[in-house]
């Protein structure tokens, strides 16, 4: 099994989950839902928005089988607009790499997370593990929780 910083997060919170290991590769949300066999519904991604003022990058999670709103979520986040980030700039601001950008990876680091609303459709949910190749079942309202995200229709 897989031991990153996320997993050792997750265990010493006493947080149940499980790790799914797939190729150390950046896929694409569609295919890392096929090779979990899971819903696209319930796999999320972490895409990392830049705020046109100040102030440290949003991180706006969503179902792999959807796409961000940027108006929908730069009203969210009380901004006029805001834009999605290059890969290199995600992966300079989040010093992870495009993949494995994860909301677990990113706790404490100043980023306001916002999940989109489906989230509370499921018990549990798939996301990044903070690393290529690292996936995590978790319940929804342990990931809320921890990242202490904001839930809104942000698609």
């Amino acid at each position: 099994m897989a031991v990153n910083n996320v997993t050792r997060f997750l265990d010493s919170r006493k947080v149940p989950y499980t790790v799914f290991e797939l190729p150390r590769e950046k896929l694409g949300g569609e295919e890392v839902a096929r090779l979990l066999n899971a819903l696209p519904e319930i796999v999320f991604k972490s895409i990392v928005i830049l705020r046109k003022g100040s102030g440290k990058p949003v991180l706006a999670v969503v179902p792999v089988n959807q796409e961000v709103d940027l108006k929908k979520l730069a009203k969210t986040v009380g901004e006029k607009k805001v834009s999605p980030a290059t890969q290199r700039e995600a992966e300079n601001i989040t010093k992870l790499q495009a993949g494995g950008i994860s909301p677990l990876a990113l706790i404490n680091q100043g980023f306001e997370i916002v999940i989109h609303r489906s989230v509370l459709k499921f018990e549990k949910v798939h996301i990044s593990g903070g690393e290529l190749g690292v996936n995590i079942r978790l319940s929804s309202s342990d990931l809320i929780d921890l990242t202490r995200a904001k839930v809104a229709d942000i698609s």
